[in-house]
């Protein structure tokens, strides 16, 4: 990927710090890959009192990768990514079964100073989603919007800004039709982006309310990394994450409410193996 990147990547490094590998559940994933470029993933959840499985596999051929997942409910889900149909773009195509109105296609165009995508619900009156970004110099601006033929309404539509540099990166998104402004800071403590501290505010301004969020994240050594946020609601929430050996990663977090100890905290414990 070149150029600025996607709309969607506006914000995410302080999104990824904030949420990515939070979780309250039990999970298990094996995965295995052979030489001749066959993946096979299985996963079990343990999410409250219930169960789910799931396996899937991934198949890569020269510039075309298929991906099929198969869960405990009967749901196939098949998604296609191919790479360079057209010079400097990707393709994917996406449904489930049997939910025949999930097909999606979506196409994703990169340039050096701007990148944009589509995508279509293949469906008799989709929506269509269409987003674009544009930028240079770690400035990027972007937009999106989705439209529902069968309504002739937008579904949503979005706008931001980023800054990036090698030590930081800040944006501002004003989401959900105009009703939410979200801003956030990222400060990355090494050069390699393992340590980071990070805040967010968020406005909603239908309700008047305002969501201040703190964190960061830590890099004990190589293997092992912490992080941690806390929210102006009282909410506390960290993990601590060790690569047991190459791309095996034990993954265990808690959360709590520090306003109301009296509540049950939390725990969440996943093991992603590949032998």
């Amino acid at each position: 990927m070149t150029g600025p990147g996607l709309f969607s990547d506006i914000g995410k490094k302080a999104k990824d710090v904030l949420t990515k590998d939070y979780s309250c559940d039990q999970k298990l994933t094996i995965s295995t890959h052979s030489a001749s470029g066959v993946g096979l993933t299985s996963a079990a959840v343990k999410k409250g009192g219930l169960y789910s499985f799931d396996i899937g596999t991934q198949y890569k051929y020269k510039n075309t990768l298929i991906n099929v997942k198969v869960d405990t409910d009967s749901n196939v889900s098949t998604t296609l990514t191919m790479l360079e149909i057209l010079p400097s773009t990707k393709t994917i195509a996406s449904f489930k079964l049997p939910d025949y109105n999930s097909g999606k296609l979506e196409i994703q165009y990169f340039h050096h100073h701007a990148s944009f995508t589509t995508a279509v619900a293949l469906k008799q009156s989709p929506v269509v989603d269409l987003s674009g970004t544009v930028g240079a110099h770690g400035i990027a601006f972007g937009a999106e919007a989705g439209f529902d033929t069968a309504s002739g309404s937008f579904t949503k539509y979005s706008a931001g800004i980023s800054l990036g540099k090698p030590d930081y990166n800040a944006s501002i998104i004003l989401a959900d039709k105009g009703d939410t402004l979200r801003g956030s800071y990222v400060f990355h403590l090494d050069e390699m982006q393992k340590s980071a501290v990070v805040g967010e505010i968020t406005r909603r301004f239908s309700t008047n309310e305002n969501t201040f969020t703190v964190g960061g994240q830590y890099a004990l050594d190589p293997q092992t990394t912490v992080k941690s946020r806390l929210n102006n609601s009282g909410k506390l929430a960290a993990l601590l994450q060790h690569e047991l050996k190459p791309k095996s990663i034990l993954t265990i977090s808690g959360e709590f409410d520090t306003k109301s100890l009296d509540r049950t905290p939390k725990f969440g414990l996943a093991l992603a193996l590949k032998p």
